[in-house]
């Protein structure tokens, strides 16, 4: 195993972490040498073409305002009367256009006008609870709790308790968007259980065949052998969708990866998402949500060798055959990653989140810069899906995600949920429904008066709350409350918790 791992008293930034978190790096990020080509960039910059094929123009000329002209002109020569008069009237009909034109803005230009950004469909998927199917924010804030952070620009966001689902709050949280590749997240879900970790394959080059112009890759080379460990590697540490396409192969090949990432998708009831590409590359009808994105993490997270890598933030990748000098033998050279995950490594500008440990990040023209984030503080984990800020800033997806992670763990215990993350299988979506329908998930018609009975101290937790709901709205409401409470919780597994350091 080539992975990297951080001294001990620096794997923490805080206390509590979650087992499976490699460490917060406190030194920021640099590109690794002789690292992968063109890996995944963290942001990509906007244009008006990356996501309107067709935008209206206004074509300006820059005019030079009337005082300025007479300033720095000289005066002209005397003229007839007739001549006079002539210029008087062209002077009359400048000044009015004039008037009326549009004031030149900095970033305009001939044949440029800034897109307007796309709303919400206005009536959206329900699962979860209905109030995730509306567009715009949805929080319910008690009495003194923190209001959400100022500068939020993504399309859509959400904020929610990985371990007792509860969704704290959202924004158009089922707007289907293109996901980039937090959809990656989706495929190792899917594929991780398939295969042994020192299962290899030799390469062909068949394997790497209709990858994207663009793509991102780790730098795996046909006719190189590579442990099923290492592309996992290059997949989450470099968003590889050379490792990707590898895998897909030995999975019976991608039009085979594609039908089974559906189908989990549709088992775990990501209804939003529909599979086309298995890296995440824009193709035509591939969509997400940041609601299916959180669940595909939640998802993830339960499985040990998804926690590993999600949270490794270097590693070594096995690179060329080449004679050493001394010894004239063939030798595997290996050459450091680095995770393009700028919360848990770090950047120039941005330093690694305390308690983050993953998990996948994003970028494409059509997609903007995606992020889900899982991060633990205290007795909280939270998960944080970000997808395409409009603020067209170094690092903008992390720096929202950190400011919801933030609001998160300081108004978990102040806020009634809005929603709840369902559980796999067709009784998940059955129960939440109806307990829901009951009042006693976020979002139904009685759950803002009967949410702190339902769910006392606002963590999730079944017992006596769950009880006198059912008592207070007959038999039939006790069972589903029950049933639900059950499928609810759905919590990560008891190893996710890192034992407190002395």
């Amino acid at each position: 195993m080539h992975q990297l791992h951080a001294p001990n008293a620096s794997r923490n930034q805080d206390t509590g972490r979650l087992s499976f978190m490699a460490s917060s790096m406190r030194n920021r990020s640099t590109e690794p040498a002789g690292g992968s080509r063109s890996p995944e960039a963290p942001v990509t910059p906007r244009t008006a073409t990356d996501t309107f094929t067709s935008v209206s123009t206004t074509f300006r000329t820059s005019r030079t305002p009337r005082a300025q002209r007479t300033a720095e002109a000289p005066s002209p020569p005397p003229r007839s009367r007739g001549r006079g008069r002539s210029a008087a009237v062209a002077a009359l009909l400048a000044s009015c256009l004039l008037a009326t034109a549009h004031p030149a803005l900095a970033d305009d230009g001939p044949g440029k006008e800034k897109p307007k950004e796309p709303k919400p469909p206005a009536a959206m998927s329900t699962v979860g609870g209905t109030q995730l199917g509306k567009p715009g924010t949805q929080v319910r804030l008690k009495a003194g709790a923190p209001p959400l952070p100022k500068g939020l620009t993504a399309r859509s966001w959400m904020v929610s308790d990985a371990e007792s689902g509860e969704v704290l709050a959202a924004h158009n949280a089922h707007w289907r968007l293109p996901p980039a590749s937090t959809l990656k997240m989706l495929f190792a879900d899917t594929l991780l259980p398939k295969f042994r970790k020192d299962q290899t394959h030799k390469v062909e080059l068949s394997d790497l065949a209709g990858m994207g112009e663009g793509s991102s890759l780790v730098g795996v080379k046909e006719k190189y052998t590579y442990s099923v460990h290492d592309l996992w590697l290059g997949v989450f540490l470099r968003s590889g969708n050379d490792a990707v396409h590898v895998l897909s192969a030995m999975n019976g090949g991608k039009p085979q990866t594609v039908r089974d990432m559906q189908a989990h998708a549709d088992e775990l009831n990501a209804r939003d998402t529909h599979v086309v590409s298995p890296d995440g590359y824009d193709e035509k009808g591939q969509v997400s949500s940041a609601y299916d994105l959180t669940l595909f993490a939640r998802s993830g997270l339960r499985k040990a060798d998804f926690r590993e890598y999600a949270s490794t933030a270097r590693a070594k990748f096995p690179g060329e055959v080449k004679k050493d000098k001394k010894t004239k033998k063939a030798k595997r050279e290996h050459f450091e990653i680095q995770n393009t995950n700028r919360l848990l490594t770090g950047d120039t500008d941005l330093d690694p989140y305390q308690g983050i440990a993953g998990v996948k990040n994003g970028s494409t023209t059509q997609a903007g810069a995606t992020f889900t984030g899982v991060a633990e503080r205290g007795d909280r984990v939270l998960l944080v899906t970000v997808m395409n800020p409009a603020k067209n800033e170094h690092n903008e997806v992390y720096r929202e995600t950190a400011k919801l992670f933030d609001w998160g763990f300081k108004a978990a215990d102040a806020v009634e949920p809005v929603g709840t993350l369902v559980a796999p299988g067709p009784d998940g979506v059955a129960d939440a429904e109806a307990a829901e329908k009951d009042g006693v998930a976020g979002g139904g018609k009685n759950s803002h008066q009967q949410a702190n009975a339902a769910v006392p101290g606002g963590d999730g937790a079944g017992g006596g709350g769950w009880t006198a709901a059912g008592i207070a709205a007959g038999s039939l409401a006790l069972l589903a409350a029950a049933a639900y409470a059950v499928h609810r919780r759905w919590p990560l597994p008891d190893m996710v918790r890192r034992r407190s350091r002395p």
